[in-house]
């Protein structure tokens, strides 16, 4: 892996896959003859605005303790802890995710609390304000993190999610906030660059 400063982000540096990393091998399984390159090494535009956002509008995390559901590489985390929040707890269940969290978070000399597990069944944790980027790709993993934003809203916690409008997202129940122009996973095309918002779940 390289560091490169995040493409439209140039207050952060990450660790990224490039051709001659051999990330790919990281996710091969037997007879695979092309393996998908591991998503935590690239941004995803859902990740990109979120970041983006907290640090244009730093109020939003300011004292506050930020959970990073789907972390990936820490990218939102990171821009959290960057734009003032008391405390950031970045989850991914991948363990090569979880290892460029904490090289990605030292990076950027910042602080981050990696989780492990899966914390969608469980209940609600003691966060202000969840950030989920990317996560409505497929409907099962849609509707058991839309579950546990459920009951992280109904404890009082405050959801936002980054999103370049996925299949599974829940529109009706999202409030825009910003919106930002920006290449999704793996893409740095001026062409395959486009419109990615930042919403507010809402019950």
């Amino acid at each position: 892996m390289h560091v490169i400063a995040v493409p439209f982000i140039p207050e952060i540096r990450l660790y990224t896959a490039h051709p001659g990393s051999g990330l790919r091998r990281l996710t091969e399984t037997e007879g695979d003859a092309d393996p998908l390159p591991p998503y935590w090494a690239y941004p995803w535009a859902g990740g990109l605005v979120l970041a983006r956002y907290f640090l244009d509008r730093p109020e939003i995390v300011t004292g506050r303790r930020v959970l990073d559901l789907g972390a990936g590489s820490g990218l939102v985390g990171i821009a959290a802890m960057k734009a003032g929040a008391s405390e950031v707890f970045a989850a991914e269940i991948d363990r090569n995710g979880l290892a460029a969290i904490g090289l990605n978070a030292a990076e950027n000399g910042v602080s981050i609390t990696a989780i492990g597990s899966d914390l969608t069944p469980g209940p609600p944790p003691s966060v202000d304000l969840v950030a989920v980027g990317d996560l409505y790709y497929e409907s099962r993993l849609a509707e058991r993190v839309t579950a546990f934003l459920d009951r992280c809203l109904d404890a009082g916690i405050d959801v936002l999610i980054g999103d370049p409008g996925r299949a599974y997202l829940p529109r009706s129940r999202l409030r825009q906030l910003a919106e930002y122009r920006v290449p999704d996973f793996g893409v740095g095309r001026d062409a395959d660059i486009r419109p990615s918002a930042v919403f507010a779940l809402e019950p």
